[in-house]
């Protein structure tokens, strides 16, 4: 006869250590040889064992070139001509470098290097330093970002096919001082300075193209190594010297042991995110000589994966565990932000990421034309719109080609004017085919969708309505459902793939979907988001605060249901947010109207925990 056991049991495995989420996260910083001469922002070639420190400063600029044998620097030849924040590609015995700053400016010259002697190749089209590069390959290879001296940090693309350089596709962000890896055709960009802010970005070249994928989990300048689908990034700055190590599997990034000292304007190299090697830097004060060594204790014929709900018997530590994950936008909370310098209500908002957002008009007692730019710290003033777009909730597109559009005062005249975004000036879009107030709206500059709002001959009756924009022109599309004839809305997503959440005061509340050519009636939210704000895609977002009366409730829908997540600090409507966050991992709002109608300028970030799983000991209760 068959034991209960045997039926319904299930096994425990024994194992002598925990396991872990991936073979990267078995990995750690051990402490290798020193350079001889201890420098900061120079660049590095190789691999962890057969390693170059190219030249830097100490402060001074230096030519020094050091070889690394997987113990001990040796000195070798010097390049041509000191600088610091080049980049650098290729192996021990063919790197190449390029570009730098040589005092009093940046520079264009690049050196190749062929084991014995250093030669000046064809300088870069553009000058530039904190540039960054694919790092396989001297022979063929992309240089990205980067800073002028004279100009704002760059977005320009050099290929590298031996001889010259060529101009090719920019970055989506401009930057520098961003981590590099890959090859030619195949790289990965990551992080990045713009004195602030410091970007999360993260985007992969195909070689024709830049296309922005998952974001570093904590905003930095850094350096890095590995290939496109396998890369470490390491070290950095965040307002102080950074120890945080994050590895790239291909689809995110997660966080994995940290260095032993932190610092940044570091050297680094290596072949994948399995082994890799930190040089120089600087900790907070001076240079460093110090170097680290980056070594993985699980191979893929000997790795055990953590799988969440698993329970095993550790028999070193004498117990039982359980795997549990601690990831996902169930587990995000809000937190406070930068204070915006003018409190508002009504006003507009737009930005890629929680670090950079804009916050646009509102209305005080007045209306207001002020904007201003978040670089998730502080907010900073900017320049103003030419035209006021107050009682809009429509914003379009990133910190550097943003969009707003229609508002106006209620219920006086509306305001049909569209005003385009460069990161520093505001320039006239088209005109709307139907002015309005109370509209929302997402995607980029060149290619919105806005819907809904008020428009004076439909007062007190919401307009459904709806208008795309190709980056000049707006054109009328198929009007929204008859359940969106409200005044406000909340929208996310793009404009080929958007969702829209809201409620007529406190009800009827209605969710719809806009597949580009059609409005779909979906499962409506649990709380009335009249005048709130929604983050993410249209299949994984959030919506948050709005309702009457006002509500802190933040909700994920998840493509089938929505689900109840942590509340808003503070109950608001009537808010600036952040449309363009990618999915329900993050989102930014700012200003609004607490329920006493007072106009706010407090901020909240939502913020999720990256992918991970830990291993908690099983106790009797």
């Amino acid at each position: 006869m068959a034991e209960y056991k045997g039926i319904k049991g299930f096994k425990v495995q024994t194992v002598s250590t925990d396991p872990a989420a991936s073979i990267a996260a078995t990995g750690t910083w051990a402490s290798g040889g020193s350079l001889n001469t201890a420098r900061a922002w120079q660049a590095g070639t190789g691999t962890q064992t057969t390693a170059l420190s190219i030249s830097g400063e100490t402060p001074t600029k230096v030519t020094n070139v050091e070889s690394y044998n997987g113990s001990s620097w040796t000195e070798i030849a010097d390049v041509n001509t000191a600088r610091v924040g080049l980049s650098g590609a290729g192996t021990q015995t063919a790197s190449l470098v390029a570009g730098g700053f040589n005092p009093p400016s940046a520079i264009a010259n690049a050196e190749s290097w062929n084991g014995t002697s250093w030669t000046e190749v064809n300088d870069l089209n553009t000058a530039r330093y904190g540039i960054s590069s694919a790092t396989l390959s001297s022979t063929a290879t992309v240089a990205f970002g980067g800073f002028t001296g004279t100009q704002p940090r760059v977005a320009n693309t050099e290929s590298w096919d031996g001889t010259s350089w060529t101009e090719v596709n920019d970055l989506n962000q401009s930057r520098s001082q961003l981590g590099g890896s890959g090859t030619q055709t195949a790289a990965l960009a990551f992080g990045g300075n713009s004195d602030p802010p410091y970007w999360s970005v993260t985007e992969t070249w195909n070689g024709t193209s830049w296309t922005e994928v998952s974001d570093l989990n904590t905003a930095r300048y850094l350096n890095g190594s590995g290939t496109q689908t396998s890369t470490l990034g390491f070290g950095g700055y965040t307002g102080s010297a950074s120890a945080l190590t994050e590895f790239w599997d291909g689809t995110s990034w997660t966080e994995v042991s940290d260095l032993s000292t932190a610092r940044y304007t570091i050297g680094g190299t290596g072949a994948d995110n399995t082994s890799a090697i930190a040089f120089g830097g600087q900790p907070g004060g001076g240079v460093t000589g110090a170097t680290e060594e980056w070594t993985i204790t699980a191979t893929p014929t000997t790795f055990s994966k953590s799988n969440p709900g698993q329970v095993f018997y550790n028999s070193t530590s004498n117990a039982f565990k359980v795997t549990k994950d601690n990831s996902g936008v169930p587990l995000g909370t809000w937190a406070s932000g930068g204070n915006l310098n003018t409190a508002r209500s009504q006003g507009q908002g737009f930005g890629a990421t929680n670090d950079t957002s804009i916050a646009s008009n509102g209305y005080v007692t007045t209306a207001l034309t002020n904007v201003e730019s978040y670089n998730g710290t502080a907010w900073t003033e900017v320049t103003d719109t030419s035209s006021g777009h107050e009682f809009s909730q429509f914003g379009a597109g990133t910190q550097t080609a943003g969009l707003v559009a229609g508002g106006g005062p209620s219920p006086g005249s509306l305001n049909s004017a569209s005003e385009e975004y460069n990161g520093s000036t505001w320039t006239a879009g088209g005109t709307l085919n139907v002015a309005r107030n109370d509209n929302a709206g997402n995607g980029t500059q060149t290619a919105a969708l806005m819907a809904g709002g008020r428009p004076a001959a439909s007062y007190p009756t919401g307009a459904r309505n709806a208008e795309t924009y190709d980056g000049t022109s707006w054109t009328s599309v198929s009007d929204a459902p008859p359940s969106t004839a409200v005044f406000v809305w909340a929208m996310t997503g793009v404009s080929t793939a958007s969702i829209g959440v809201g409620a007529a005061g406190p009800s009827p509340i209605f969710a719809v979907y806009w597949d580009g050519s059609t409005w779909t009636d979906i499962t409506a939210s649990n709380s009335p988001h009249y005048i709130g704000g929604a983050s993410g895609s249209q299949t994984n977002c959030i919506v948050y605060g709005g309702g009457v009366p006002n509500t802190a409730n933040t909700e994920f829908w998840d493509g089938t249901s929505w689900t109840e997540l942590n509340n808003l600090s503070t109950a608001r409507d009537d808010f600036g947010y952040n449309s363009q966050n990618s999915n329900a991992s993050s989102g930014c709002l700012f200003g609004g109207e607490d329920p006493g109608d007072v106009s706010l300028n407090v901020t909240e970030e939502w913020t999720t925990p990256a992918p991970f799983a830990t291993n908690n000991t099983l106790t009797a209760s």
